[in-house]
């Protein structure tokens, strides 16, 4: 890897260094990450997986999610948040997700404040993307060394901190910033990275729901 934190891979395409490697990051690096995201049901099911992730790689969870989209019913917060205690038992079984009781009762109880926010605003979407950062809050060139100082932002501590008061869990400014970057609230892909143009012309196509 180079100072700048890229790699060029044996395909001959520059990637942000952590995308680089192991081939299902890079997929998810190449496809997902920062594109931007408007389904209800992937929000949820990553900003769930996000509060999994804590204490681990995300690559550990990126390998369970099959597991995961089928212990909780694909992420469908009107089905998850009808989750009882047979299915925190059920799930606590489950060898193929991460069997943390705190973290899956969590996602049961964020299924409910999703249905409630849905029920509220219209869609999770148009909530979640009024915490889209103005352009003049980010880095003016989105190298190794800014991003780095971007584990969170004054964006991701305000949306956590309203997370919270609407009682989700497992929502902290951290997590926030990182649900933020993979679902194209951000654009975090270097200068350099091959997909950093790809994902810039994705968001300014993208309509943000209202």
């Amino acid at each position: 890897m180079s100072d700048d934190g890229l790699v060029t891979g044996a395909d001959g395409v520059t990637r942000c260094w952590w995308g680089a490697n192991d081939p299902l990051y890079r997929a998810y690096h190449d496809h997902e990450w920062g594109r931007p995201m408007a389904s209800d049901v992937r929000l949820f099911e990553k900003i769930c997986l996000e509060g999994f992730q804590s204490g681990l790689s995300w690559l550990t969870i990126l390998k369970k999610r099959d597991n995961f989209r089928r212990a909780f019913a694909g992420f469908d917060f009107h089905a998850v948040a009808r989750f009882d205690e047979a299915d925190v038992e059920r799930l606590l079984a489950d060898a193929g997700i991460v069997r943390h009781r705190k973290k899956i009762e969590s996602t049961i109880n964020n299924a409910r404040r999703a249905v409630e926010l849905v029920a509220e605003h219209g869609s999770l979407a148009a909530w979640l993307w009024r915490w889209e950062p103005a352009a003049e809050a980010r880095p003016a060139r989105m190298d190794k060394a800014a991003l780095m100082t971007l584990s969170k932002t004054a964006a991701s501590t305000a949306l956590s901190k309203e997370l919270k008061r609407r009682g989700w869990s497992f929502v902290g400014p951290t997590t926030a910033y990182a649900f933020m970057q993979a679902m194209g609230l951000v654009n975090d892909h270097l200068e350099g990275c091959a997909f950093r143009h790809e994902v810039a012309r994705d968001r300014a196509a993208f309509s943000a729901p209202r």
